[in-house]
């Protein structure tokens, strides 16, 4: 299925492109079609395994194989993954659907046809709310149907012939197919980003695009502002955020171009090229008819029970919207670090662990700054942090009790990352407790001041050199000096 062809009603946004030609402006028109593969250790019509990385046709039933008499039979976790996904995008769950044969050959795909959902799928409209240059909008979802994956060919291994590996064949596939809400390569990709971070929410794909688990088609068209839709070309396969943007672009100014020749756009199937930052074109683009739908005779229609759907959504988490407006709330985060910290379940489910019981916006700098700083410099990811929530909080109990300083504790920070080991013990067994007797500091003071008569007389008529005093007495302490406390003393002492 493709995007609809409906002109949209949606408003122009600041985030809208109008892109400059010869004849004026044009604005791009873009829709999505987001392939998503289901969480789930089976197949959708057999029990053969979804697992990566398996040797070639290694994972494959003799359904998968289409072998004569085979009959695939429904797999009930997949539909649950769909209905919640459904859910998660404010959708209609339908009550009855029906499984099609979608029929074409290709040498990935055995059976001579594709097992998807066409007129009745298991979900209808929905919509997803995305915000882009501080705006925030909503994309509808027309549909989300399951349907099967192809086997793959791979051409590379000899100039005389291909292979075909069937391991994908009869994975569960999830297609989400947006209406023509968007109106730049930015909002393209925040629309892919954000869809892709609900699902992981609720955990129906893990959004993993280099394996192919997530894949666009993305369907653009352009035309002068308020005229009607222009022909769109679909451009298969994108596989990549960055490249969905590039994609965009590209492909709207081939066609700007073209018709500002005197041309006309051909509907068809095109592929992008990153290493050339070019489109090429695939093939003419099929319409429905071409692919002779007609409802899968081994396979009922699929009815579901209210009661299940209700249970569903029961079950389901809470989601990136709502966890941002929380963490707002609760925390007293910016919506900046909301939208860091929401991103990605995990580091959402780490923060909390962090914060829980302490300050939210000191909790939000260090998980923002200090870790995903460091795990983005060494390419980690929150799941095998080095610093566990538990060690970071304990790091933040620290500061808050007076036992160590924010200097100190970005040592002992990077004492567990490399080490490991309890904050609270480092501390105390390499002596880093903070020291808060003003009479030592007062000692350290005294001799700075004495030895610097000086400093002492430009500090007097300028305050702002303070600080070169605070810096003498925090290194005469091994940076071990209550700061609070230096200032004071210093400000006491110099007649400040």
């Amino acid at each position: 299925m493709t995007a609809t062809s409906t002109i949209s009603t949606a408003p122009r946004r600041k985030s809208a492109s109008l892109l400059k030609g010869a004849t004026g402006d044009w604005e791009i028109v873009v829709g999505m079609e987001v392939h998503a593969q289901v969480n789930s250790k089976a197949k959708l019509f057999s029990g053969a395994s979804t697992a990566f990385g398996g040797a070639p046709n290694s994972h494959v039933s003799l359904v998968d194989a289409a072998m004569p008499g085979m009959l695939p039979v429904i797999n009930r976790e997949c539909v649950a993954q769909a209905v919640r996904s459904g859910l998660g995008l404010n959708a209609r769950i339908n009550l009855i659907s029906v499984f099609d044969r979608k029929n074409y050959f290709y040498p990935d795909l055995p059976q001579g046809y594709q097992i998807s959902q066409y007129k009745q799928p298991v979900v209808g409209e929905g919509e997803v709310e995305i915000e882009v240059d501080g705006e925030t909008f909503k994309v509808g979802i027309e549909r989300l149907h399951l349907e099967q994956d192809a086997g793959k060919s791979i051409h590379d291994q000899s100039p005389e012939y291909s292979l075909v590996d069937l391991n994908r064949s009869g994975v569960a596939l999830m297609e989400i197919v947006s209406r023509p809400d968007i109106r730049s390569a930015k909002e393209a990709q925040a629309y892919v980003s954000k869809l892709r971070t609900i699902l992981r929410y609720l955990g129906t794909c893990d959004g993993d695009m280099e394996k192919g688990n997530l894949r666009a088609d993305v369907n653009v068209s352009v035309r002068k502002p308020g005229e009607p839709l222009g022909t769109r070309c679909e451009i298969k396969n994108v596989n990549s955020i960055r490249f969905i943007g590039q994609a965009v672009e590209v492909e709207a100014r081939r066609q700007i171009a073209i018709l500002e020749d005197g041309g006309t756009i051909d509907q068809e199937t095109r592929l992008f090229d990153p290493n050339r930052g070019e489109t090429r074109s695939m093939r003419s683009k099929e319409e429905a008819h071409d692919y002779r739908y007609f409802p899968d005779p081994d396979l009922l229609p699929l009815e579901l029970e209210q009661a299940w759907v209700n249970e569903l959504a029961k079950g389901l988490p809470e989601l990136p919207d709502a966890k941002h407006a929380r963490f707002m709330r609760e925390y007293g985060l910016s919506s900046y670090d909301a939208d860091v910290l929401t991103a990605d379940r995990q580091s959402a489910d780490y923060f909390e662990r962090v914060a829980r019981g302490r300050d939210g916006k000191v909790a939000a700098n260090w998980v923002v700054n200090e870790l995903f700083g460091r795990l983005n410099k060494e390419g980690g990811d929150i799941e095998h942090s080095p610093v566990s929530a538990a060690q970071l909080a304990a790091i933040l109990d620290l500061i808050a009790s007076g036992t160590i300083s924010g200097k100190i504790a970005k040592e002992v920070f990077e004492i567990v990352w490399n080490e490991g080991g309890d904050p609270a013990e480092i501390v105390d067994k390499r002596g880093l407790r903070q020291v808060t007797d003003t009479g030592a500091i007062e000692t350290a003071i005294d001799e700075i001041i004495a030895k610097n008569p000086d400093k002492v007389e430009q500090v007097k008529a300028k305050p702002t050199m303070l600080g070169w005093f605070v810096g003498q007495v925090m290194k005469a302490s091994g940076g071990k000096a209550n700061p609070q406390a230096v200032n004071d003393l210093l400000k006491q002492k110099l007649g400040i």
